[in-house]
């Protein structure tokens, strides 16, 4: 859960660095958080002094620590994430963008196995094509980004400090000039928005300029295909596709942990659209992410790897749906409950609150309906007399709030 800072913005938001020699002794939070990060970098190899002046005059961001409580891919019902996400310009321009590319591309599908769909659908998710990197209403310097949640964010400082000496570490190794250092309000830097850590690990050099350059189209295209090579891509094999359910179809299956063979599935009542989706696929998983008034999904391992990009379903299952449409698929066969209101965040956390109380785990209360928490409202439907398709909606927030 990331959480506001408690420190007072007056000591700690809006405090600049003030750090001008070996004598001088400002103690404002502010001051001696970046003071303890300045150290920790050189004693993980920045060279003496270049931490101290990166940071030296840096600022806290109060618009940072405000983003943290507004991330759209876990606040948004998965139909408006898909909808602002996915349009026709969206998809015009990604096939713009593929024809453009075309031969880079193919060069990395040759050596990493990952299609140029997919590659092209978390460019067009992270960054609008590299749209959003020259606009200076959206990008941040990152060091000032990673400095603010490192020092301001006490549920995760110890992430954000380590993406921010990793982000040092980047200018120590001089890929890219401070001022290029541009990134999201949560420091993911480039054309498909990498951290800071995953850029050391896994960031290369494809355009053989001799930097890995995650502004540059094809290091950004190789780096993101290299990342998730590592993470366990199938080579040849889809994200899955969408599902149809019978009448009599128990949704208690849909787990989204349970791994069966389609010819299983298609026994319980659950099968491809499009039959010809599951040539050449073991197993998968099953979800519905708007319950039974929604579309369900049949989900294969590569879909898993999406979610290690980033862990939200909405996020994952955009990035999958726009590489099928790029490669000139149709819009999804069921459509979302467009009419339910959508739960506020102070509900979410309401509903997490209540099911626990009723004997069903969510993990974190977070405010955020994930694999935990739909796996609790199954199970709190199904013992008492719902349908347990584990749809988080106004209705069942009213039954858990009437339950003594």
């Amino acid at each position: 859960m990331i959480r506001r800072a408690s420190l007072s913005c007056a000591a700690v938001f809006t405090a600049a660095l003030a750090m001008t020699g070996p004598g001088r002794s400002e103690t404002s939070p502010w001051a001696d958080c970046l003071r303890g990060i300045s150290a920790d970098a050189e004693a993980r190899g920045v060279p003496q002094g270049m931490a101290h002046g990166q940071l030296l005059g840096v600022a806290s961001s109060p618009a940072v620590l405000s983003a943290t409580q507004s991330q759209a891919e876990f606040a948004k019902p998965i139909w408006a994430y898909l909808d602002a996400t996915i349009t026709e310009a969206t998809i015009a321009e990604g096939q713009r963008k593929l024809a453009e590319w075309a031969d880079t591309f193919e060069a990395i599908e040759r050596r990493f196995g990952i299609d140029r769909f997919t590659l092209a659908a978390f460019w067009g998710v992270e960054s609008g094509y590299g749209k959003v990197l020259d606009d200076a209403a959206i990008v941040r310097p990152v060091v000032q980004s990673l400095a603010t949640l490192a020092c301001g964010d006490p549920g995760r400082s110890s992430y954000w400090r380590n993406e921010l000496i990793e982000a040092l570490r980047i200018l120590a190794q001089g890929d890219v000039s401070p001022e290029r250092l541009t990134g999201s309000w949560a420091g993911a830097m480039g054309h498909t928005q990498f951290m800071p850590s995953v850029y050391r690990t896994y960031a290369l050099d494809f355009d053989g300029d001799g930097r890995r350059d995650l502004w540059s189209t094809p290091d950004s295209l190789a780096s993101t295909a290299n990342y998730l090579a590592a993470m366990g891509w199938r080579r040849g094999e889809r994200w899955g596709n969408e599902a149809i359910l019978g009448e009599s179809f128990d949704y208690a299956l849909a787990d989204e942990t349970t791994l069966r063979s389609h010819d299983e599935w298609r026994g319980l009542g659950a099968g491809a659209i499009s039959p010809s989706d599951t040539e050449g696929a073991a197993t998968a998983t099953l979800v519905v992410p708007a319950g039974a008034g929604g579309p369900a999904f049949l989900l294969r391992p590569n879909f898993s790897v999406i979610l290690r990009y980033n862990t939200s379903l909405s996020y994952a299952l955009t990035v999958a749906h726009l590489s099928d449409r790029l490669r000139g698929q149709g819009a999804f066969a069921r459509d979302w409950p467009r009419g339910d209101r959508a739960l506020t965040d102070a509900e979410r956390r309401d509903l997490q609150t209540r099911l626990g109380a009723h004997g069903h785990a969510v993990g974190v209360i977070d405010g955020r309906i994930g694999p935990k928490t739909r796996a609790a409202i199954r199970a709190y439907q199904g013992s008492v007399g719902q349908r347990p398709d584990g749809y988080a909606d106004v209705a069942l927030l009213e039954r858990l709030r009437a339950s003594p």
